[in-house]
């Protein structure tokens, strides 16, 4: 018989956001500019949460192919704009290409992952796709936003010296390869970092989810390295996929940084 989670009590998720007063008093005292931020970040978690559970009862009650792929697009979309928002760049330049960047790698890596990791007839199943995917689009998510806003900013102080590398080395492409691995480099690291203390320093919130609805500790390890090692995978093709793309979009014809690169007032 499969064990059952023990529900969390209303009362008991208010004394968890009521602790949310420590940080609060905290951020006062020290006179840091982010209550307003965190109140606003805790109370949209709270609304977007629970929309989420009541939406996915339904999604996984409907189960219907078309709509779980046309979901997880939905979630793409955001994730882009949040990605072009937090990276402080052009929507009109890059939203196209780094919405194509994501939904080509996750839903290759999803559903490589459903079909030949886990196994299941239906790859497109709401429990397993929009859950995985989701999965690995949100880890995704931080290693773009940081690798292309890392690769523009660069790029924008060190004109000179890349037109410099152009010249000496006769190759746009040669020139951008430093700029490319050290934004990618830039991305990867907290992941390999996690990685190595994955299991000693912290349990991992997939596989604790997994223990406390009824897994094998041991089938829930085997989850928790397969989804790392798919979110690894992710962000290395989507961050690559997106500086190559974009910068067909970033440069004039002669190689120089498009002045309009960066939303105005937010180079």
């Amino acid at each position: 018989m499969a064990h059952q989670v023990k529900d969390i009590p209303l009362y008991s998720m208010v004394f968890v956001f009521l602790t949310l007063a420590v940080p609060v008093a905290l951020y006062i005292y020290l006179k840091i500019r982010l209550v307003k931020e965190l109140l606003t970040a805790a109370f949209r978690m709270a609304v977007q949460l629970t929309l989420m559970g009541i939406y996915l009862k339904y999604l996984f009650a409907y189960d219907n192919a078309l709509v779980n792929v046309g979901w997880l697009c939905v979630m793409i979309v955001a994730a882009t704009f949040q990605a072009v928002k937090s990276s402080r760049l052009n929507k009109r330049l890059f939203f196209a290409p780094v919405f194509f960047s994501y939904l080509f790698t996750i839903y290759m890596v999803t559903l490589a992952f459903n079909a030949f990791v886990i196994n299941i007839k239906n790859v497109f199943s709401a429990k397993y796709f929009i859950v995985i995917g989701g999965m690995i689009l949100g880890n995704s998510l931080r290693g773009v936003i940081i690798s292309v806003s890392d690769f523009y900013k660069t790029l924008s102080r060190e004109k000179d010296r890349l037109i410099y590398r152009v010249v000496t080395l006769g190759s746009f492409f040669e020139a951008l390869i430093p700029y490319i691995g050290s934004s990618l480099e830039l991305s990867v690291k907290p992941i390999i970092a996690t990685m190595a203390t994955m299991g000693i320093v912290s349990i991992p919130g997939m596989m604790t989810g997994q223990i406390l609805g009824g897994a094998s500790p041991l089938v829930a390890v085997k989850y928790q390295m397969a989804i790392v090692i798919a979110v690894f995978v992710s962000v290395n093709v989507s961050v690559i996929l997106c500086l190559f793309i974009t910068k067909r979009f970033a440069f004039d014809e002669y190689g120089n940084l498009k002045s309009d690169v960066f939303e105005k007032g937010r180079g």
